[in-house]
């Protein structure tokens, strides 16, 4: 469950390496694009330019890099040559990378061409509920209380939490203990110590927090068809506190606000 401290340095690596994936994902006109067209894209850096490994491809039988999931599709968004991007549309692409041996998983919920006022404020909001989530986690603190931060900023704000998926343990498995729930009480739940490793990556809706999946197996959409957006990072806790594996470079406002971990 616990990582030393070599191989937290080998998982910086690789989310160093996936922070590098979403910056060349922000230069992509994503409108017109297909979701397949995007998946082979993001393969073709991971591998070609990384040296790196696509880790969800060939998981549980899974055949793509990328997860993409638009509009109201929660999470495990199955690419396709005719799911075309179109403008207003929102997409979450959530990638997990491998490199030596250790994984980094993280994921981002973009805007393609012009975001329109509701979906652009549920996803700032999906953000802000991501780092309320980071921002409780220190040694000492408990499960719970990662969760309850997350659902208390997500309610206030007007949206619901998706609880059939979570956050996750990770290292040379994809999928580790302990699971990282996205709501909870304070107090409660595991305590946090030093050299754990695992995800935080809430799903928020704009209606209820039902969801259903789809005749593919995969791909899971809110029930009453609202939007969803989800952000996920990989977090460490180390000697020095919260760190990141996953941070990119225009976040560095959020890491001081949270003082993070270098």
């Amino acid at each position: 469950m616990t990582k030393r401290p070599d191989e937290i340095e080998l998982m910086t690596e690789a989310g160093r390496l996936l922070a590098s994936v979403f910056h060349f994902l922000d230069g992509l006109a994503l409108a017109g694009m297909s979701t397949l067209e995007v998946d082979a894209a993001v393969e073709a850096f991971i591998v070609g330019e990384l040296g790196a490994r696509p880790a969800s491809k060939g998981q549980y039988g899974y055949a793509f890099a990328i997860n993409a999931s638009v509009n109201q599709v929660v999470c495990h968004g199955v690419p396709s040559p005719t799911d075309i991007l179109s403008d207003g549309d929102i997409v979450n692409f959530d990638i997990t990378l491998e490199k030596n041996g250790y994984m980094a998983d993280s994921s981002k919920t973009y805007f393609v061409g012009t975001a329109r006022p509701a979906a652009a404020r549920l996803v700032r909001v999906a953000y802000e509920a991501l780092w309320m989530g980071i921002g409780a986690v220190r040694a000492g603190a408990r499960l719970g209380d990662i969760g309850w931060a997350i659902e208390r900023h997500a309610k206030r704000n007007g949206y619901s939490v998706v609880r059939e998926y979570c956050g996750h343990g990770i290292g040379r498995d994809m999928h580790e203990e302990p699971q990282i729930l996205h709501f909870g009480k304070p107090g409660t739940g595991l305590a946090l110590r030093e050299g754990m490793v695992f995800t935080i990556e809430p799903m928020l809706n704009q209606g209820r927090r039902a969801v259903r999946t789809e005749a593919d197996g995969w791909t899971v959409v809110t029930r009453d068809g609202s939007l969803s957006a989800q952000f996920e990072h990989t977090v460490a806790l180390t000697a020095a506190g919260a760190k990141v594996l996953t941070l990119r470079s225009d976040e560095g406002a959020m890491a001081r606000r949270f003082r993070l971990a270098a």
